[in-house]
């Protein structure tokens, strides 16, 4: 009898045992489900949502990483630095030195690169991050930075002077890339590459200069006129809403739609201005009007010469692409000097 009574016992406990255990795994699955609930809900808030959840008591020191950190491939990209640097010095030399002459400021005949290599320093990507997608295009930014050691030197000339060769050191680029990927239906699956670099944050690129065998004072004020060259290529060309588009592959494919196209036409009277600063020694200035929306389209008034009260009365007609970002410039020069007075309306 005490046998089969310790049997029974035994087998109500170990069943008993398990129905608690089961319970137990139960309820912790239970809680595991809506701990993963609550996590991903709490991953779909933004800052303003928490802001309206926690009012007052809304901690600060909480971030909002924008960006996914891609370690793995700044580690592809030093390991093929050094054959994308070649690949990358041939595309910039042939992309980058049309635009040097194009932007060439007056007075300099003649700005193209004497010498270039990127170095062996690869750039570091902070992070990357794919925007909304929009129907057959993957829409990606690059946290990009770059404190490499290049060597880059320019050739520049100017009338009367010798062919002088300013080295660019200490370049660093700091800078958010957005890469537009038009995709396909046939490999290579992609047909166009749209790059540009992002207004917001503004793309930094911080240089110093420093003649070769020579003075920088040789050509006077060829520091801002460089300054002036590459803020204008950067703008210009390079800054969002202006992209550059690159097809790929050998299937024929229209590049409009993801071209900047132009939202406007901008009617501009230039009348007259009073009181210019004289910048002749003998006599008065020779004044006219540079305008343009973009630096690489400019149109001018013709010379008054001899006049600081000048009347032109002359219109013309600037196109517009993105009237959140343009702005129109007006320049006043003297023909025979470099120096001019700026505004930007």
């Amino acid at each position: 009898m005490g046998l089969i009574s310790g049997i029974l016992l035994g087998m109500i406990f170990g069943i008993a045992l398990m129905a608690g255990w089961r319970h137990m795994m139960r309820y912790r699955s239970t809680k595991r489900v809506a701990k993963a609930v609550d996590i991903k809900l709490l991953g779909s808030l933004s800052r303003e949502d928490l802001k309206k959840i926690c009012g007052d008591n809304f901690p600060e020191w909480i971030s909002f990483p924008a960006f996914e950190q891609v370690k793995w491939l700044n580690k592809l990209l030093s390991k093929l630095w050094p054959f994308v640097a070649d690949a990358a010095t041939l595309i910039i030399r042939e992309s980058v030195e049309p635009l040097l002459e194009e932007y060439r400021p007056p007075g300099i005949t003649s700005l193209k690169f004497s010498k270039l290599s990127l170095g062996n320093v690869p750039p570091k990507i902070e992070g990357i991050r794919v925007q909304s997608l929009n129907k057959g295009q993957v829409i990606m930014d690059i946290d990009f930075r770059w404190g490499g050691d290049p060597s880059i030197i320019l050739g520049v000339e100017a009338a009367l002077v010798a062919s002088i060769p300013i080295q660019l050191k200490d370049l660093q680029v700091f800078t958010v890339i957005r890469v537009i990927f038009q995709l396909a239906e046939e490999i290579p699956c992609i047909s166009a590459v749209v790059v540009a670099l992002l207004s917001e944050p503004k793309p930094r690129i911080d240089y110093t200069l420093k003649a070769v065998g020579g003075s920088l004072t040789a050509i006077p004020g060829i520091s801002d006129m460089i300054d002036d060259t590459v803020e204008s290529i950067v703008t210009d060309m390079l800054q969002w809403p202006h992209r550059i588009v690159v097809p790929i592959g050998g299937t024929p494919v229209d590049l409009s739609e993801l071209e900047h196209k132009p939202q406007g036409k901008l009617t501009v009277t230039v009348v007259k201005a009073n009181d210019l600063k004289n910048m002749e020694m003998i006599g008065k200035s020779d004044p006219y009007v540079v305008l343009f929306i973009r630096p690489l389209y400019k149109v001018k008034t013709r010379v008054v010469e001899n006049n600081l009260n000048p009347v032109w009365n002359q219109s013309f007609e600037l196109i517009a692409e993105d009237k959140e970002t343009q702005s129109l410039t007006l320049e006043v020069l003297h023909h025979l000097y470099l120096t001019h007075f700026l505004l930007v309306l």
